[in-house]
């Protein structure tokens, strides 16, 4: 079955259900016992009902991934290097449709939306690069006698996405574990989950074995089934601290290994001597990306005390001219935030910001677009708040939407003892003209990410991930091998056993 679906480039896209897929199709539940409304953020109107994942299917389609995992496993990795750089290929021809689907289901602008498809594209041909490296050691032991080492998968890994960045999550989680050797059972954000199915339709269509990337959605309930499950080897999720603290005890139950990348309520450290065109395109891009809805954007934003009058002066004049409206426009900046009940929670921390103390200074109300089809939409302008402290609300939370808090600080050490101040520790940011401070200043704070003279670039050959509560482990770079695979050692005896008995 099509469902149709607005589009601005071509009238419509038909895009197909049901959105759950193991054994190499789509899978219609036949016992369907809960379904959820899937929404477009643009419109407010409901797309589909999204059919929920219970313990049967978890168990096909973990099943599935066990199956496909004993052939894939055998393969070479330039055998797996091949089939990925097929599906990489698909996603070059389809850029289009995809990021047209991701915006009608996420609502960030098309303009995001090709980037993402990019990023993931690049992603799996990174590791579609890596496949044929994984190697082990030989080590020379006394006597003609030797051990080496082999880099072996771990078996069926899940994903679980978050609703943010829904194609490009399933394909960044998905590369590595597949470079490696390794199956996966993916589960979106069920606010979020039509493209996901599409990569698991280009993943088969590229030549991979039946069932080696599969499709369940579903929330809370189907997370905790694929974190429970005896066949499950891995687990990597993507979303808040509160549910990869359940996800990591969860997993602790079968010593499963976990990759988690959680929240951020990162630094954005400006300098005096800064330039300040660039200073103030980074705080955007640190701010407003994806409406803010991004857990690695700076958005404690600490400003040195000279700099701070034309700073904000910039900041919020450039925070007034960015186009709000239809996330299909190619003139849109800022589109949709994701649902009503989260448009609610960011507008509710803009009014608790006021309430503290904080100057709103531009943004941080309702919009309402002029074109009717889009007025039942998710939209707010986006939010400078000026006069902040390290002890209102907006400063320690994390709002996850387009609201930037701007401090002043005089001090460098000032500066980073009180960036340093969060249990998180995903990303930091620094901007200075001086290069000896910049190093010297990144080395100090805590955090995994760190950005000097810009801000929000994930190049995929790079590592992300977060210190302290932001997570564990890493994606992208070839350190994601080591959290994909587990190594062996072997030891061979040339001589005769030296033994004491």
């Amino acid at each position: 079955p099509l469902f149709t679906l607005r589009c601005a480039s071509s009238g419509t896209v038909d895009v197909k259900v049901p959105l759950n897929f193991w054994c190499g199709d789509r899978v219609k539940i036949k016992d369907v016992s809960t379904t959820e409304p899937v929404y477009e953020p643009a419109t407010g109107r409901v797309l589909c009902e999204l059919e929920l994942c219970g313990s049967v299917e978890v168990n096909q389609a973990v099943q599935a991934a066990q199956s496909a995992y004993q052939a894939w496993s055998r393969m070479s990795g330039m055998e797996r290097a091949h089939i990925m750089i097929e599906a990489a290929r698909i996603i070059e021809n389809r850029r289009e449709d995809i990021a047209e689907i991701e915006v009608v289901n996420n609502g960030k602008s098309i303009t995001e939306a090709r980037m993402d498809v990019d990023s993931a594209r690049l992603c799996i041909e990174y590791y579609a690069g890596v496949a044929s490296t994984l190697a082990g050691q030989h080590i020379q032991l006394p006597g003609g006698s030797f051990a080496y080492t082999r880099r072996e998968p771990l078996g069926v890994c899940v994903g679980i996405g978050a609703w943010n960045y829904p194609f490009q999550i399933a394909a960044w989680k998905s590369a590595p574990a597949l470079a490696c050797g390794n199956s996966m059972v993916f589960k979106p954000s069920p606010v979020t989950p039509v493209t996901a199915v599409m990569l698991a339709e280009i993943y088969a269509k590229a030549g991979a074995p039946e069932g080696l990337f599969n499709i369940v959605q579903g929330g809370q309930e189907t997370g905790n089934l694929l974190c429970h499950h005896p066949d499950v080897a891995k687990v990597s999720f993507t979303g808040s601290v509160p549910t990869g603290k359940k996800i990591m005890e969860m997993c602790s139950k079968g010593v499963k290994q976990v990759t988690l990348e959680l929240g951020g309520k990162s630094p954005l450290l400006i300098f005096e001597d800064s330039d300040l065109g660039n200073a103030v395109k980074g705080a955007l891009m640190a701010n407003f990306l994806s409406q803010g809805q991004v857990c690695s954007n700076g958005t404690r934003v600490f400003v040195q005390r000279q700099m701070l009058p034309e700073f904000l002066e910039e900041v919020v004049r450039r925070t007034k001219d960015i186009e709000i409206g239809d996330p299909l426009l190619e003139s849109t900046r800022m589109g949709a935030l994701v649902s009503r009940p989260h448009l609610d929670r960011v507008l509710g921390y803009v009014e608790q910001a006021r309430k503290e103390g904080a100057k709103v200074l531009c943004g941080g109300e309702p919009f309402v677009p002029l074109d009717p089809k889009l007025r039942g939409g998710y939209y707010m302008t986006p939010c400078v708040l000026g006069d902040c402290t390290d002890d209102m609300t907006c400063v320690k939370e994390e709002i996850f939407g387009p609201v930037m808090s701007v401090l002043s600080f005089e001090t460098e050490e000032e500066a980073l003892l009180r960036a340093n101040n969060s249990a998180l520790g995903l990303a930091a940011g620094v901007f200075t003209s001086d290069v000896k401070r910049a190093h010297r200043v990144v080395e100090h704070l805590k955090a995994g990410s760190c950005f000097i003279n810009n801000y929000n670039i994930t190049p995929v050959e790079v590592p992300f991930g977060g210190f302290k509560m932001s997570g564990i482990g890493r994606e992208n770079g070839q350190v994601t091998v080591e959290h994909y695979t587990q190594m062996k050692t072997v030891f061979v005896e040339m001589g005769d056993v030296d033994s004491l008995f």
